[in-house]
């Protein structure tokens, strides 16, 4: 099985990569290699996977002609596609990038797997999708029609161009929206690394909503598990599928759409007090109000990717978090 891993250096990818490995595919791994965060760290998650069976190229998905050129060549199986410009506060900075990467890029993915007859694309969502929606937990079944970032909106449009093509070409599409995943070789941007550097260095971390937030923290093991599973999920027509009965994640088109998370969100208060106890230092704190883009509350149900792959989430946070902070101070301590 030869496999098309995109955002090979990012997080996700990176982890996705090692594990497909571990099944012994074949692997290429794509990525820009953007300076949105630190390209050592990217660098770095690369140079871990060590195997004759991996190819890393870089290369930018908004490169309609490379990217063509690319699936041309290799005939890949299937693709799982992870890149994006992530982040919801610098989709508010920079909304360009967004449009580039996450529409533009997934565009080229989606057109690939078209000429080339791959027979599964399985690409990132966000938990972001849900917008407005403060029903809990959050469901697949739910309207994602009011995002409050643009980040966002275009992960939203993701699942929508996905289904256009599974309806239009009978390409078999999964879209997996992820909930706030963390641990080891994660995102800098992302608050779990923030308070483990800042509560090391001595500095102030800034804690939105005064506290009073919950996420779905979902350890990165959980996720790649999830992700590797659901590959070998594929969707396929359902002729008696009808908008009137159905969900916004299923179809009759070989389509579907699934919450990928922990199941048991965390308050962060909770969660900071793991990363003190766990680095046995005290928080310097300032609270702070809500921040544009930021919801209250994210809380995945996930019964619909148990019942497909028993994907069952096996990391508490105190076990993730020690996981984290042990990374943490091997690579840069």
């Amino acid at each position: 099985m030869k496999y098309l891993v995109t955002g090979a250096a990012g997080f996700i990818g990176a982890a996705v990569c090692k594990r497909l490995l571990d099944t012994e595919c074949e692997v290429v791994g794509i990525d820009n290699i953007n300076d949105y965060y630190d390209v050592e760290l990217k660098h770095a998650r690369l140079n871990r996977i060590k195997d004759s069976r991996f190819t890393f190229i870089k290369l930018d998905i908004a490169d309609r002609e490379a990217t063509a050129d690319l699936f041309k060549r290799e005939q890949f199986d299937r693709v799982i596609h992870l890149a994006a410009q992530a982040g919801v506060r610098y989709s508010i900075e920079n909304p360009h990038a967004y449009a580039d990467s996450n529409l533009v890029g997934h565009l080229n993915i989606l057109e690939g797997c078209r000429q080339e007859k791959v027979s599964h694309l399985v690409y990132a969502s966000s938990s972001s999708v849900y917008g407005l929606n403060e029903k809990t937990p959050f469901e697949t079944s739910d309207s994602v029609d009011h995002p409050i970032s643009f980040y966002a909106a275009t992960k939203k449009s993701n699942e929508l161009m996905a289904h256009s093509y599974s309806h239009l070409y009978d390409l078999p599409t999964t879209g997996l929206r992820f909930f706030t995943v963390y641990g080891p070789w994660g995102r800098p941007d992302m608050a779990p690394y923030i308070f483990t550097k800042k509560i090391l260095n001595g500095d102030t971390i800034d804690v939105n909503n005064n506290g009073d937030m919950w996420r779905d923290f979902t350890y990165i093991d959980d996720i790649v598990e999830g992700v590797v599973r659901i590959a070998d999920v594929i969707p396929v027509r359902d002729e008696q599928w009808k908008v009137e009965n159905g969900t916004p994640a299923t179809s009759s088109a070989p389509y579907a759409v699934y919450n990928i998370g922990h199941g048991s969100p965390i308050n962060l208060m909770d969660f900071i007090t793991a990363i003190e106890e766990e680095l046995g230092i005290v928080a310097k704190k300032n609270f702070r109000e809500m921040q544009a883009g930021d919801v209250y509350k994210t809380y995945a149900q996930t019964n619909d990717l148990f019942k497909a792959t028993s994907y069952v989430p096996q990391v508490d946070v105190k076990t993730g978090v020690a996981e984290l902070v042990k990374w943490y101070r091997s690579f840069y301590l």
